[in-house]
């Protein structure tokens, strides 16, 4: 509990750090306060939270390395045109789209798709016509700046399973129907919300104010993420088709 408490006043700190920066001008100094603020949850996971769920386990470290990775990026390179940033797109947008598939497969864990093709037939065509419609959107914003086939392979897996992952989550959400599934729904709704407000602010308008809602929503979706990591994955509901399953 106290080593808890001492991650929760060093995330806060950070965050606070991270918001005096952006909106005072200092770009770099915020980015690596901004940069710290998931690894430090993990951290904080990693010490608090037994047993772990050894795919969620992968999702946040994941997670974390590549934010490090993107701290290392700035302070060995400095120079924004250095030809390594090339390969520093690919090397850490690949390791958020690993974390996600490790998110993704640990909702897997949780559904029995039996029941969820049987009897939500009706949410799950509603989610698939969404998925499409907003890999759509994502895809004519970005789409005038995917210079080569591999940046264009890249986004668009990143932004599939990013949805994907939405819509697994809220599936969960409907077939768990408990605290744990709706945490993990919100914590996923926040993240997916961080990476769309991303989209505009690269490909839009940058700004300070879609920086901090982006981080923020992150540090919102990370403490949702922890706080159902600690609730047991038991349902209100009966039916022969709901699994035991590891929490």
């Amino acid at each position: 509990m106290y080593k808890s408490k001492i991650f929760i006043i060093l995330i806060a700190a950070v965050y606070v750090f991270y918001v005096v920066f952006e909106f005072n001008g200092n770009p770099d100094l915020a980015f690596y306060f901004e940069s710290l603020i998931v690894p430090l949850v993990v951290a904080r996971y990693v010490v608090s939270v037994k047993p772990k769920n050894k795919l969620f386990l992968l999702f946040f470290v994941i997670f974390a390395a590549s934010d490090l990775l993107a701290i290392f990026d700035k302070i060995a390179y400095p120079d924004v045109n250095s030809s390594y940033y090339q390969y520093a797109y690919y090397l850490g947008n690949s390791l958020y789209v690993l974390a996600y598939f490790m998110l993704f497969f640990k909702m897997c864990q949780s559904i029995n798709f039996k029941y969820v093709f049987k009897n939500l037939k009706v949410h799950l065509f509603v989610l698939i016509v969404l998925d499409v419609y907003l890999i759509y959107v994502l895809y004519a914003i970005e789409q005038p700046n995917l210079r080569t086939n591999s940046i264009y392979f890249l986004e668009n897996t990143y932004n599939i399973i990013i949805l994907l992952v939405l819509s697994l989550s809220l599936l969960n959400y409907f077939y768990r129907d408990n605290e744990k599934s709706l945490f993990l729904f919100f914590g996923v709704l926040c993240l997916v919300f961080s990476e769309v407000i991303d989209v505009a602010n690269i490909y839009i308008s940058q700004s300070s104010l879609l920086n901090f809602l982006a981080t923020t929503l992150v540090l919102g979706a990370f403490y949702f993420f922890y706080e159902q990591s600690q609730l047991s994955n038991v349902s209100p509901r009966e039916d022969k088709y709901y699994p035991h399953l590891k929490p």
